[in-house]
């Protein structure tokens, strides 16, 4: 991501990004600060959450103050909670090291991170975004780290553009030529991978999507039994539609899936997209952002990271992104709403999790 536009959003984010009031047990507060147990804001940026044996776990990138915060020094945290709002400090779950040689060097990047639990290898599996120290965004990586328990420690496994000498499934014959697409140029080093998430369908099969081709197509890739490397089999979701930031989910058999555009740090128009199989074809559905022009013009100041299946219904988790300071990012937390099969997002300024606990 690129930091564009910043004037103009210190204007338009001054009503969300300035609310300060910490969040209250059983309400949220989107864009407000958010105290763990030790009454520090929770560090877990461009995060997911894992239910597991009843508890939440919250994974996410760990930031420091500044512009350096952008990068990893620290690696990623993960927070336990019960209720939602009410998160305990767990520490970090997976740590940067000094190893020169190590992906995950101190000032590598680590963003996106997830985490899913196999139940057949009884291990917790992470999935994260990486960027190699010193080469910017050129690497376009996705790294996979495993822990025995849920906290942690997560142990690094390794790195790499996924799907190697592997074509997707709809691909044409005329998209294999080189000269015409980025997949056909990446086919024998393997496909650029950069934000992300991971999704395990009700089968138990689990999925990673990534945006790839230079940011301009998500993919969405099956995994293999104990998730921890692409299955061979992936396609390509919405060929050259400019999508990043994926975040899905499930309803009523249908697949949902929101987006950002691509616009770097700034945020812009979100997006959304409807399947009735996980492979496509996608549906375009518009932009799920009720409110005023300028509300969904920047999506209430956020970005999509992840989707939160809750009671009768889900929860959109964004990110307000700060990367002048990049500790100081907000978490943008609002209800999944429905308007004649369309997922609609609307401003509350607080909310209570009950309105999810009821019938949808």
């Amino acid at each position: 991501m690129r930091l564009l536009l910043l004037s103009v959003l210190c204007l338009l984010l001054a009503p969300v990004a300035g609310a300060e009031t910490a969040m209250r047990s059983g309400t949220i507060s989107p864009g407000a600060l958010w105290p763990d147990d030790k009454g520090v804001h929770i560090n877990a940026h461009g995060g997911g959450i894992l239910q597991h044996d009843g508890v939440y776990y919250w994974f996410g990138e760990h930031k420091i103050a500044g512009d350096a915060g952008n990068r990893a020094h620290v690696g990623v945290h993960v927070y336990s909670s019960r209720n939602l709002t009410d998160w305990k400090d767990e520490g970090i779950a997976l740590s940067v090291v000094d190893d020169p040689m190590s992906d995950i060097l101190r000032g590598s990047v680590i963003e996106r991170p997830k985490v899913i639990y196999n139940a057949k290898t009884r291990k917790f599996v992470m999935w994260f975004h990486l960027e190699l120290k010193g080469l910017g965004y050129k690497s376009a990586r996705s790294a996979v780290a495993v822990a025995d328990t849920v906290t942690g420690p997560y142990h690094y496994v390794n790195s790499f553009r996924p799907n190697a000498g592997i074509w997707p499934l709809n691909l044409s014959e005329a998209d294999k030529d080189p000269a015409r697409t980025v997949v056909a140029r990446d086919f024998e080093t393997g496909q650029m991978a950069r934000d992300m998430t991971l999704f395990v369908d009700d089968d138990g099969a689990a999925y990673h999507l990534y945006a790839s081709e230079e940011n301009h197509t998500l993919h969405i890739s099956r995994l293999t039994d104990d998730y921890l490397q692409p299955a061979g089999e992936y396609a390509r979701m919405l060929p050259m539609g400019n999508d990043e930031a994926p975040a899905i989910f499930k309803h009523k058999g249908k697949y949902y899936l929101i987006t950002s555009g691509l616009t770097g740090w700034a945020p812009n128009p979100a997006k959304s997209y409807v399947a009735d199989h996980i492979f496509g074809p996608w549906t375009a559905l518009g932009n799920p952002v009720r409110g005023t022009p300028d509300q969904q013009a920047i999506t209430f100041g956020g970005q999509s990271t992840f989707v939160l299946p809750y009671g009768n219904g889900h929860i959109f988790m964004g990110d307000i992104w700060r990367p002048k300071d990049a500790i100081d990012g907000r978490y943008l937390w609002l209800p999944i709403e429905w308007d004649n099969d369309k997922p609609v997002i609307r401003w509350y300024d607080t909310w209570n999790l009950k309105t999810l606990e009821t019938p949808q």
